[in-house]
């Protein structure tokens, strides 16, 4: 029997303001190594790994000496650009996925339909949150960038909506652990599923 082949992705990105190396495998079991230089970035990433089952290396510089957003943005491009470059043409994969996670006091849920069409729906955080320093270098604002940036260079339909939460921390995590546990049942394949799935015949 031959061994399935895994849906996989390597994308380097450099501009003035960041350079990101970047490599995943869909169909991998969740390891990691990541190294955005921006702490709290990493974190979330390393969650999204390991609850998504994605197999995630990054490396990435930039100049962090200004502000973390430029780093995390065009590092989100690149995840964005390896998951539409991974999926393929998208056969046999369930398409959608759902997710509801608590995190503490926070609870987030996430909704995921690798549809092509890139849209972002994000509500729910707290007045303030984008105002607020997590871990004193990565602004809450940022937290929906990198979804805009994962949904519309993925070709990802995103909705996620924080549904409870007082710790900025857990909201953050909670929201990444909620839209990796959706992408995770999205991406997955479906042995039910011939060819795509999709009425038009291509996603």
């Amino acid at each position: 029997m031959t061994a399935p082949t895994h849906r996989t992705a390597s994308i380097r990105r450099a501009t003035s303001e960041s350079t990101v190396e970047l490599e995943l495998d869909l169909d991998g079991t969740g390891q990691s190594r990541i190294d955005t230089t921006v702490p709290f970035f990493n974190h979330l990433l390393t969650a999204f790994a390991k609850h998504s089952l994605t197999d995630l290396t990054v490396r990435a510089s930039g100049d962090t000496d200004i502000d973390a957003h430029h780093t995390v943005e065009d590092v989100s491009i690149v995840l964005g650009q390896a998951i539409r470059q991974a999926l393929g043409d998208k056969a046999g994969i369930s398409r959608y996925g759902d997710a509801l996670v608590p995190l503490d006091e926070a609870l987030a849920q996430a909704v995921v339909d690798i549809s092509g069409r890139p849209y972002l729906v994000h509500t729910g955080e707290p007045v303030g949150f984008e105002h607020h320093l997590i871990g004193g270098h990565f602004t809450g604002s940022l937290v929906r960038h990198t979804f805009e940036a994962i949904a519309f260079n993925g070709g990802l339909t995103v909705h996620v909506t924080v549904l409870g939460g007082r710790d900025p921390h857990h909201i953050a995590e909670a929201e990444y652990k909620a839209f990796a546990r959706a992408f995770r049942q999205a991406k997955a394949l479906d042995p039910l599923v011939v060819g795509v799935p999709s009425t038009k015949g291509a996603l």
